[in-house]
């Protein structure tokens, strides 16, 4: 039998870079002591609100065909909160609600990119990153956010990969891995591109609630930026709904009504309990954002403190989210037999970060969304495996 080669354009690198996580998870499975710390999966619940939303909409029985972009209500939650936090006037209709973040991501591109287009891919990026514009059939072009600045953007880099085939730039703030978060001036300097070139920006601000030293900027509030951003956002991260699948793309009207028609045989809209348990986090869930963001802060600092004190490792402060990277070139070992080595030895599974981009080459990341003890204990491991490290070599 024949088979489409479309899907082989989401596989590779991106796509392997799990194979730590898949065997961390057959070794806890087998009985070993395993912190596996690959993921972003918060340990936390989610809100109780959302919980006794949901639940009260199935007992009300809530399982019938839903609004396929959304419920008004939900939608017009969504854009209030958003025209809040950017300023920019925003209404229901500039909103759909859908599966996710990632799926989010990738309606977005279905709309506006096609064969021929090519899309810069600021790297550091995440690993399906590639494959979703690729899916288009639009040619990626990545441009470096070297460790030097802080992974920050090199935007004369990014001038000088615009093309006349350059249709769009997709980045995220805060990003993953390195928990970068994009700057005023350099979300000025982006805006400016796309409108002396005419081209869309795709924001994922996932991450957008959980920032650490100053507030979340989003590219679609610049001058004349609103018309050409697509900004995709979810209550994965922020509310620790990951298993909810509520996530959304905010645009101008008719993309947000191209989006809706892709949505008509892609998923038919969201479950109607689902979406009432978004609407309650939204509405009354912020005590809770507020908590966990708290909490990954503390967790972000007591990670720095511990791993900054072995000196064989170089770890790079994360402005947002929940990860880190941390450098470890000098123990001698690539990143990825660095992570096959303390997994075994240690068990204690850590992400390369080579799959995220060139710029990320000997770090490996690390989720801090797991409890205080668990994370100290796994400072504990890395550090003796580290010292062991560091005794081989010197012999």
């Amino acid at each position: 039998m024949r088979y489409s080669n479309l899907v082989d354009r989401v596989s590779g690198e991106g796509a392997e870079a799990w194979d730590i996580y898949y065997k961390a998870t057959a070794l806890k499975r087998q009985g070993r002591s395993i912190i596996n710390l690959c993921i972003g999966d918060p340990d936390f619940n989610a809100p109780e609100v959302a919980k006794t939303a949901a639940i009260a909409a199935l007992n009300a029985n809530d399982t019938h065909y839903p609004d396929i972009p959304g419920r008004g209500p939900l939608r017009a939650a969504i854009a209030e909160d958003f025209q809040a936090h950017t300023g920019v006037p925003t209404t229901a209709a500039n909103v759909i609600f859908m599966a996710g973040a990632q799926n989010s991501l990738f309606a977005v591109c279905q709309c506006l990119f096609q064969e021929g287009d090519e899309v810069i891919l600021p790297e550091p990026c995440y690993v399906t990153y590639d494959a979703t514009v690729q899916a288009t059939g639009a040619e990626v072009v990545k441009t470096p956010q070297p460790a030097r600045t802080g992974f920050h953007m090199d935007l004369d880099a990014l001038e000088r990969a615009i093309t006349p085939r350059t249709r769009g730039i997709m980045f995220a703030t805060p990003n993953n891995p390195t928990g970068a978060v994009i700057t005023e001036a350099e979300a000025a300097a982006i805006s400016a591109l796309a409108i002396k070139h005419d081209l869309w920006v795709i924001s994922d601000e996932v991450y957008g609630a959980l920032t650490f030293e100053h507030a979340p900027v989003s590219i679609a509030a610049q001058p004349g930026m609103a018309g050409r951003t697509a900004t995709v956002s979810s209550l994965a991260k922020s509310h620790a709904m990951p298993g909810f699948r509520a996530g959304w793309a905010i645009g101008p009207k008719e993309l947000i009504d191209h989006i809706g028609t892709l949505s008509l045989c892609m998923l038919y809209g969201l479950p109607g309990f689902i979406q009432e348990a978004a609407l309650a986090a939204i509405k009354h869930g912020q005590p809770d954002v507020a908590r966990m963001k708290a909490a990954y802060k503390q967790r972000r600092d007591d990670l720095l403190r511990s791993l900054g004190r072995i000196q064989t490792l170089r770890v790079a402060k994360p402005e947002g989210g929940m990860f880190l990277l941390v450098n470890v070139e000098a123990t001698g070992l690539s990143a990825k037999d660095f992570a096959e080595r303390l997994l075994e030895e240690e068990g204690v599974a850590l992400l390369p970060a080579d799959a995220f981009g060139p710029s990320a080459r000997g770090f490996l990341r690390i989720c801090f969304g797991l409890g205080d003890d668990t994370l100290a204990e796994a400072a504990t491991r890395i550090d003796a495996f580290c010292h062991r490290l560091a005794l081989k070599k010197g012999v």
